[in-house]
């Protein structure tokens, strides 16, 4: 991944209104870790990533701005929360288990990077195999016993007109069924294919520490585990599909894979670490206080830079970048563990939304929920239009219902759309207008009752 820290903010621009310095910050450190691998090896292990904590309150933009930036990279890159793990000793996922999830991504990525390399082999070898299925072979004429003792001469018999003449006419036809599967024409027509399976037990025993054994007897059940034959019908389309994923497994090396997997987690991978406020704990050391503050201690060495042990090997968190974001409404970032906080210098601020803001996400975004909204009706046919002053009071009606209650930021254009349009929503399979015009004041018909009255907006909105 190649693009600059200017194209990064371009892109997030398409979809994310505003917040300029999380995504110069975000877009910095990516592009770092592409500056890093074209260090020299002696340089490279010492440049460690500088790890960011988005700071801001909930609907801002911190979860879209790294669900966007794992469409814009290539690396592996996973998403966590902070709130699912717990301290080893309690029940419940220790944090070892994102380094794991990060691999298996990276496994993802890679073996779909090596799937591409040998497609053009891969479709060659399928459209090969649903030629024999669709044109099976002749058989061979069995010799019976009193022939193979005839003289040595009968050994270097050379075959029959008739024989060759059905090879021939065998041949043709192959090639036939090669160019019209090559064109299309043949997509519909059902073959049979036998998948081989194993029926491997899932281990879900959530003992704590235990994760990397579940593992271990996951893989030997694998080993062990009588094959199942499975005859299944499907058309060539689909069969293509099916082959084509079996040649590629077979033409590329499993323990390559496996390798480069483990080498591009370490050197390019992405941790995004959601709600990290939530495992600062309270200042009385009580229940699941403890094992917050003991989450913060596990999570500080992985940070800083282990070895974690997984089914493929050995990975180094050393150089994975992680980028954490949180709240912070009850707690301060400062309220963590001072040893965990030094391992995120880089702090960004995320501001509240304004009404311009709202405006701004109601129209500008490619994927927009007024585009959003247009689309879904398009569908029976009504053509949904949104004028300027009826998106001007979507977003003040959004901005002030967030002032008066809990401001859960640009997720409350979802609940104040959702009311707007559920009366058309329902209606509009049966209706005869195919025209709707969204304005000031089809809004206020809609929302301004159930915004004012305090008891009901904070049930409906």
């Amino acid at each position: 991944m190649d693009l600059t820290p200017r194209q990064i903010v371009a892109e997030l621009d398409k979809h994310i209104v505003g917040q300029n310095e999380a995504k110069r910050s975000v877009a910095v450190a990516v592009r770092n870790r592409w500056r890093r691998q074209r260090v020299d090896d002696s340089m490279k292990k010492e440049i460690s990533p500088k790890n960011i904590m988005m700071i801001g309150p909930t609907g801002v933009g911190k979860t879209e701005i790294a669900r966007r930036l794992a469409t814009l990279t290539g690396a592996p890159f996973i998403k966590v929360e902070a709130t699912k793990y717990t301290e080893v000793g309690y029940y419940g996922r220790d944090v070892e288990s994102m380094v794991r999830e990060l691999v298996e991504n990276a496994l993802g990525i890679v073996r779909s990077t090596e799937r591409e390399k040998v497609k053009d082999e891969a479709v060659r070898r399928a459209n090969d195999r649903l030629v024999d299925m669709l044109l099976p072979s002749p058989s061979n004429s069995k010799k019976s016993d009193d022939e193979d003792d005839d003289d040595d001469d009968n050994d270097d018999k050379s075959p029959s007109d008739e024989d060759l003449v059905k090879s021939v006419r065998h041949e043709r036809n192959r090639e036939k069924i090669r160019k019209m599967l090559e064109k299309g024409l043949m997509e519909d027509r059902t073959v049979s294919i036998i998948s081989e399976t194993r029926a491997v037990p899932m281990i879900m025993s959530n003992m704590p520490g235990m994760e990397s054994m579940e593992f271990d007897f996951q893989e030997m059940f694998e080993k062990i585990a009588p094959r199942s034959r499975t005859k299944r019908d499907m058309t060539v389309k689909e069969a293509r599909e099916f082959l084509i994923e079996q040649e590629s497994d077979q033409l590329i090396s499993k323990e390559k894979v496996q390798t480069a997997a483990v080498e591009l987690a370490e050197n390019l991978g992405i941790i995004f670490i959601d709600e990290i406020d939530k495992i600062v704990a309270s200042e009385k050391q009580h229940g699941a206080d403890v094992s917050r503050q003991g989450v913060q201690r596990d999570l500080l060495p992985i940070v800083e830079g282990t070895t974690i042990q997984t089914k493929y090997g050995y990975v180094k968190t050393d150089h994975v970048l992680f980028i954490a974001a949180g709240a912070f409404h009850r707690a301060k970032p400062s309220d963590l563990m001072p040893e965990l906080q030094g391992r995120f210098p880089i702090r960004v601020e995320l501001n509240d939304l304004t009404k311009d803001d709202f405006i701004r996400i109601l129209t500008e975004p490619n994927g927009s929920l007024t585009k959003q909204y247009q689309a879904l009706m398009q569908t029976e046919n009504i053509e949904l239009v949104f004028e300027p002053d009826g998106i001007e009071a979507l977003a003040g009606y959004a901005f002030a219902v967030n002032q008066k209650m809990q401001n859960i930021g640009a997720r409350r254009l979802y609940t104040i759309m959702e009311r707007l349009l559920e009366e058309l929503s329902f209606d509009a399979p049966d209706m005869e207008q195919n025209h709707i015009v969204i304005d000031a004041n089809y809004v206020k018909q809609r929302i301004d009752d159930v915004s004012k009255d305090e008891d009901l907006s904070k049930f409906i909105l």
